[in-house]
């Protein structure tokens, strides 16, 4: 009988990733479709696959692919590192922009545009240096003879008004420079191309082997601290790497298309109601989802009130508050 609801519980798992891919897929191709002109799927798998040299061929390969992978590869980063955040904090309303990880690697990156706007080829990882910061601060913060998830949660949303308040000092004293880091602020993809796309890609390759390699140990932790420390588990140990690794996916979406709220909160909690919380299952579902989910948004934001083309954070937030407020009253309830 247990095997039987093992298989079950697999064969659901295999149909709701296939589901989710193909999600994935058809976000992809109507966003590399859709804009100013329309282009046919056929004539897209000719630009692509058959070196067809039509009129549109420079369209599709310099400025709708490039931009269209960099938002499906913010897409993994992003809600891949609110999985593991909500795992490593057990509560679903942890997220890196919520809690802070996302602030510090806006406020590095802010720093970097407004005031050293010559060396932007060092956003990533100096984003990355501000993340890894801001969840050193959260730790230390949180810490009481150990770590607890409420206490990080509390440290996590401090430590955000903290940062937040920093990138206000900043806008309101460059206020002359405010304009380069405006779409840096809203979290939007406008120019994105192949240069932002070799910049993530192994950050994102790096962070997704890392996620799911981890992912046995997720499963773990969810259990409980002390469940885990009689399975073995080295907690702490796991908490502060699995946070490491959250915090390099963060910040590399962060130091491409800037403070990109909600995906974090959103995507891991959709996949998880899908999927259920195996790790081993829900962070693919998660990053599947993330792409289909940005790549669809962004899409939506470039053709909404064409030709003014939105930032895809706009779009996030009109979903994403409304969802925050449904998890925190089902929380209460």
């Amino acid at each position: 009988m247990e095997n039987k609801r093992d298989r079950i519980t697999a064969s659901r798992g295999v149909f709701v990733l296939a589901a989710l891919f193909a999600a994935a897929c058809l976000a992809v191709a109507f966003s590399i479709s859709s804009g100013a002109v329309s282009i046919s799927l056929g004539d897209i798998w000719k630009y692509l696959f058959q070196g067809y040299d039509g009129s549109l061929k420079d369209v599709v390969w310099n400025i709708r692919l490039p931009r269209t992978l960099v938002a499906a590869l913010v897409g993994v980063n992003l809600a891949c590192s609110g999985a593991i955040l909500q795992g490593v904090m057990r509560n679903p309303l942890a997220d890196p922009h919520i809690i802070g990880v996302s602030s510090g690697a806006g406020l590095f990156g802010i720093i970097v545009l407004i005031l050293f706007p010559h060396m932007t080829r060092l956003l990533t990882p100096v984003a990355f240096i501000g993340a890894t910061g801001a969840s050193a601060l959260i730790y230390v913060l949180a810490w009481k003879q150990g770590i607890s998830p409420v206490r990080i949660i509390l440290a996590g949303v401090a430590v955000s008004a903290f940062l937040g308040s920093g990138i206000s000092a900043l806008l309101v004293f460059y206020s002359d420079r405010v304009h380069g880091a405006l779409m840096f602020l809203v979290g939007g993809l406008s120019a994105k191309s192949w240069p932002q796309l070799y910049t993530i890609l192994p950050y994102s390759l790096t962070g997704a082997l890392l996620a799911m390699a981890g992912s046995t140990h997720m499963n773990v932790l969810s259990l409980g601290d002390s469940n885990a420390r009689g399975l073995g588990l080295r907690v702490e140990t796991t908490r502060f790497v699995m946070t490491a690794v959250a915090t390099l996916l963060a910040a590399s979406a962060v130091s491409v298309v800037g403070l990109l709220g909600f995906v974090g909160l959103i995507v891991p909690h959709t996949a998880r109601l899908m999927i259920g919380g195996d790790y081993r299952l829900l962070i693919p579902a998660t990053a599947l989802l993330g792409i289909a989910v940005v790549t669809f948004c962004d899409t939506v934001a470039r053709l909404m009130f064409a030709p003014v083309e939105l930032p895809v954070g706009i779009i996030m937030g009109v979903l994403g508050a409304p969802f925050f407020l449904f998890l925190l009253r089902r929380e209460a309830g």
